[in-house]
């Protein structure tokens, strides 16, 4: 406990969120709840990948650890089959693992590239995975054959991706968008310069697939839409910024249900906005850390985040003995997620 009239800097938890039980020994890279139940898995730096089941009475949540599996590198990010019973999983080891775990059954590897894998992503309207690596391509997999079904070149390092079928973006170094129809994916939809002046750090697909999400290291989002005659409603905001303390945005999550979204950023808070009505919903308070990832449950009743180091300040400012890594459920009100008409037209765009 902080003593009393203590700093609340120190605190990892001031919104009273819910603590899962058994966390990763290191930082989280991603965190992903199940399409169809509330079994949340996170993969960390500990070259670990977690899976817990969530049980939900009222307003009281629990956690309970159901099994593990181990990469050979830390593992960067991961993906659930649609049917909620397979996870994959991929990182510094330059391999995705099929973990089917509802069965039981033993992970194998079902993709392999040349280096790190950042994203993964399964696409139920194809019965593909796709992967994105920072050794500049984005393979398409058919888990029947051991070799990629096309392999696409990207102009740089892969940092983040987005599907809702048919929208895919990729977001590479450099600061290059790659919007692909995944009717056509051979072929290269648009490439965008990000409206960010500063590294993509993540990317969101709009709902209704007429745009996207993107997230930078420089406290800053844009809200881009792919039809050229929509380009007015184009808008960028500042956000996880502290005076002149500028922080990287590390997750966009749009709620399944309200189609508002959540960022969180390495300032510690995470925040749920409007779109539409360009304006934030709930403003929470800032933990004493990061925070990495973050995830919506299927049914947007439960907001998943982890609170840890980023490595944002490099191997001197982390102690491992000291360094904890948290991961923390929230329950969103209506009034935090529901989207709500701007009042008057005067006021901050």
């Amino acid at each position: 406990m902080a003593t009393f009239g203590a700093s609340a800097t120190s605190n990892p938890n001031p919104n009273k969120s819910i603590e899962v039980t058994q966390p990763p020994g290191d930082s989280v890279s991603s965190l992903n709840f199940s399409p169809k139940a509330n079994f949340l898995v996170a993969t960390s730096w500990d070259s670990q990948v977690r899976c817990w089941e969530i049980t939900r009475s009222g307003a009281t949540l629990g956690s309970v650890p159901k099994a593990s599996i181990s990469h050979d590198q830390p593992v960067l990010c991961s993906s659930w089959k649609d049917d909620g019973t397979t996870v994959f999983s991929g990182g510094c080891d330059k391999q995705v693992k099929m973990w089917p775990l509802l069965s039981g059954g033993q992970p194998v590897t079902v993709a392999m590239h040349d280096a790190p894998i950042k994203e993964v992503a399964w696409i139920p309207e194809m019965n593909m995975l796709a992967t994105g690596s920072w050794d500049k391509t984005l393979k398409y997999w058919d888990l029947r054959q051991p070799n990629p079904v096309h392999t696409q070149q990207l102009p740089d390092r892969c940092y983040a991706m987005t599907v809702r079928h048919p929208l895919m973006v990729v977001g590479t170094a450099d600061r290059n968008l790659i919007v692909f129809n995944l009717q056509q994916p051979q072929n290269e939809y648009k490439r965008i310069t990000s409206p960010l002046k500063y590294q993509t750090r993540c990317v969101a697909a709009f709902p209704d697939q007429q745009g996207f999400l993107v997230g930078s290291i420089e406290g800053r989002v844009g809200v881009h839409h792919l039809d050229d005659a929509q380009q007015s409603k184009n808008f960028t905001f500042k956000c996880h910024r502290d005076g002149n303390e500028i922080y990287s945005v590390n997750s966009l999550n749009f709620h399944p249900v309200h189609h508002t979204f959540a960022t969180a950023g390495s300032d510690g808070a995470f925040n749920f906005w409007d779109k539409d009505s360009k304006q934030r919903l709930k403003a929470m308070s800032r933990c004493s850390l990061p925070i990495p990832c973050s995830s919506f449950n299927n049914d947007g009743s439960i907001f998943a985040y982890s609170v840890c180091y980023d490595w944002s300040k490099g191997a001197e400012n982390h102690n491992p003995q000291t360094a904890k890594s948290y991961i923390y459920m929230h329950l969103p009100q209506e009034s935090e997620v529901k989207g709500k008409p701007r009042v008057g037209t005067s006021g901050r765009k």
